[in-house]
């Protein structure tokens, strides 16, 4: 009996260590991993980050800031009846980058480092152009340093970081660009020399936006177009940062399309008068691809063309004209949930000529074979071109218009950009309130006579991050929608 009971215990010993020995292997869920690889992250930096801020650029307050849209129903937006605004969004999209970034030094794959920071410098840029001094330099620390109390950081130095940045991802990328996923990149296929371009690309931005406070912001655009090869840059539409829709859900869909925008909501969304107006005083082709004819022109009560922008900030904005029939809303080309035209746009090559010919307009900036107006008629033709109506704008005598030839003003060239810029990010209203131009008025029923130039900080801060938000006041200057950012001052 007692052998038995020998023998029974060694089989249990046996059994459980059979069982126990491969208990991790068996237990590990091979579809829910604990790492993953970066070009999953990849993907989803590049998609999140280029939706999100086509998103704010159609039917938000940078539509209405830059004066594209006119809402007829809940027109807070125009009227600058603002409520501070979250930036959640940014940081956790910021936050999958540092991820991505974290998982591909781990794998040795640094590519995906320099990409990151090409993709956190869009980011992060985007979120100081909008709110002034951010957190940055302690921001997405929490796990590393247990800090969730970030300290504000000045925007001068935020954008001295970016440039930086980005300088530097193009220098990696140049000296190691190789293995890039092409599967992965949703926006460039692999083509490490395209991140290049839209590195050095988004530094003539900022360059260009800060121009009026950092002394150096011309001498540095100057190095870039002296050394393309160094520094490459858009030079036509094939180098545009843009993601495509796939029009399978909401969240992979043009923010206009019938998966995201109801009917009534896009009834809601008129063409500004500003728009149209511009549009029809130059006989610009653009215009029947944007804008939608008026239903009817019998019964219109002030403007009876067949394209009716509406003011902003009316008492009663859907009346105008004689009621919404007589109102232009925009065409169907973008009521479509995905086409050929329609991508989530970073920034494109005319933006780039555009910048170029604003430099070179000053005497601060030479462009090797080119002068501030052939730059401008570049950034026209490459719109022009984008929206297929190159060969017609040609045809029809429209670089010749009075109000189109090139006349050296930096109001003509901001307003051929502004009409570049429909519907990308914001940068319409950052123009705006950089140059002045085109000379936007507040509406009648406007909360106050100027125009808002910043977002408010989100009205948690007060409440999770007092101490850094009080700080920052002191430095910045009031939570105010006046008040100016560095590079505005």
């Amino acid at each position: 009996m007692r052998i038995y009971s020998i023998i029974y215990l060694v089989c249990i010993a046996a059994v459980i260590s059979s069982c126990t020995k491969d208990f991790k292997e068996i237990n590990t869920n091979n579809n829910s991993p604990s790492t993953t690889r970066p070009e999953y992250h990849f993907t989803e930096a590049i998609t999140q980050t280029a939706y999100a801020y086509q998103e704010n650029a159609f039917a938000r307050r940078p539509a209405a800031l830059g004066r594209y849209i006119t809402l007829v129903r809940n027109n807070d937006y125009e009227t600058f009846r603002w409520t501070a605004v979250d930036w959640n969004d940014i940081y956790q999209r910021a936050m999958v980058i540092k991820t991505m970034q974290q998982e591909a030094s781990a794998a040795a794959q640094p590519v995906y480092v320099a990409t990151g920071n090409i993709l956190l410098a869009f980011n992060i840029a985007y979120l100081t152009d909008l709110y002034g001094d951010v957190p940055f330099s302690q921001a997405l620390q929490s796990v590393e340093t247990g800090n969730i109390k970030p300290a504000y950081d000045k925007q001068q130095d935020i954008y001295m970081n970016l440039l930086q940045m980005l300088k530097d991802a193009n220098l990696q990328l140049r000296a190691n660009g190789s293995g890039i996923d092409a599967g992965a990149d949703a926006l460039y296929a692999g083509k490490a020399l395209q991140w290049r371009k839209l590195a050095n690309s988004l530094r003539l931005r900022l360059l260009m936006r800060c121009s009026k406070v950092y002394g150096n912001a011309f001498a540095e655009m100057q190095e870039i177009v002296n050394n393309t090869e160094l520094y490459p840059i858009f030079s036509s539409n094939t180098d545009n940062a843009e993601v495509i829709y796939q029009g399978v859900k909401k969240d992979d869909s043009w923010p206009g399309g019938t998966k995201n925008m109801i009917d009534a909501d896009f009834a809601k969304t008129k063409a500004s008068k500003e728009l149209v107006d511009i549009l029809l005083q130059r006989n610009d082709p653009r215009l029947a691809i944007w804008v939608a004819p008026v239903a009817t022109t019998t019964g219109s009560t002030v403007d009876h063309n067949q394209y009716v922008g509406v003011p902003h900030a009316l008492a009663n904005p859907a009346d105008y004209n004689g009621g919404e029939t007589h109102q232009s809303v925009f065409s169907s080309f973008f009521k479509q949930d995905k086409a050929a035209g329609l991508k989530a746009s970073l920034m494109l090559y005319s933006e780039v000529c555009f910048i170029l010919a604003e430099a070179a307009q000053t005497g601060k900036l030479t462009v090797p074979s080119k002068t501030a107006a052939s730059l401008y008629h570049d950034g026209i033709e490459a719109s022009m071109d984008y929206y297929g109506v190159k060969a017609q704008a040609l045809s029809s005598g429209y670089y010749d218009l009075p109000l189109v030839k090139y006349d050296g003003t930096q109001k003509q060239l901001i307003i051929q950009k502004w009409l570049s810029m429909l519907f990308r990010g914001a940068e319409g209203w950052f123009d705006f309130r950089r140059t002045g131009y085109p000379e936007f008025v507040p509406g009648p029923m406007s909360f106050q006579s100027k125009f808002p130039v910043r977002y408010g900080w989100p009205t948690s801060e007060p409440n999770v991050n007092n101490d850094s938000y009080q700080a920052a006041i002191a430095v910045f200057g009031a939570d105010d929608i006046n008040t100016k950012m560095w590079y505005l001052r």
